[in-house]
């Protein structure tokens, strides 16, 4: 499978796009949500208010913009494993697969700075959402004939899995974006789709000799 080399115009407007995200977030763990204004981000970030607006609509949605990219991402590298490969099991490659930090930390930060702060929990959710409905999409692309049923129900819970991650995450380590940290939250990840592939089977209690099937 190929893919096309981004143009140099396209290429600026990516850095363009991760320097205003860059400059929002280290604002926001500064002076916290709503302590700043689109003009003070752009300042920060080196663009006019104009060029801006033109990425954005508002700060909130720079701040959420890392869950976008970040599940983005993990779609684009689920789209690109095998067609014939079950989809959980595809699922899980990605999610091994996504060691960066620099891809996976700008989402962490953009979760927690979200804690108690509506509107871009709402864009955040947005962003799930949207997620969704292209998983929904890649399925039925690999499996035409499944019912819908079938395909949003699984759509979902692939989705579910991600959020409880984030949420175990956060109440296992706050606010904490150290590597060891960031490596949890990918095994949290893992762990939920690997809950969801194995039909949520309970677990034995602690120590128990694993069950293989």
């Amino acid at each position: 499978m190929t893919t096309e080399t981004p143009s140099r115009r396209e290429q600026n407007k990516a850095a363009t796009r991760e320097s205003i995200i860059a400059a929002g977030l280290a604002l926001a763990a500064e002076r916290g949500l709503g302590g700043f204004t689109a003009e003070e981000l752009a300042e920060a970030a080196g663009v006019s208010r104009r060029t801006f607006f033109n990425y954005f609509g508002s700060v909130d949605e720079a701040i959420a913009a890392p869950t976008f990219g970040f599940l983005d991402t993990a779609l684009g590298k689920l789209t690109d494993r095998p067609a014939d490969e079950p989809l959980l099991d595809s699922a899980l490659h990605v999610l091994t697969g996504l060691a960066d930090n620099d891809l996976i930390a700008p989402m962490a930060q953009s979760f927690l700075l979200a804690v108690g702060h509506d509107p871009v929990t709402r864009y955040q959710l947005q962003a799930f959402d949207e997620c969704g409905e292209k998983i929904a999409t890649a399925i039925l692309a690999r499996e035409p004939r499944l019912s819908p049923l079938y395909v949003e129900a699984l759509s979902a819970s692939v989705i579910a899995c991600g959020k409880a991650a984030l949420e175990v995450w956060l109440a296992e380590r706050g606010g904490d974006l150290t590597p060891s940290s960031l490596s949890r939250l990918r095994e949290l990840l893992r762990e939920a789709i690997t809950h969801l592939r194995a039909g949520f089977a309970a677990p034995g209690p602690p120590g128990a000799p694993t069950r293989r099937s």
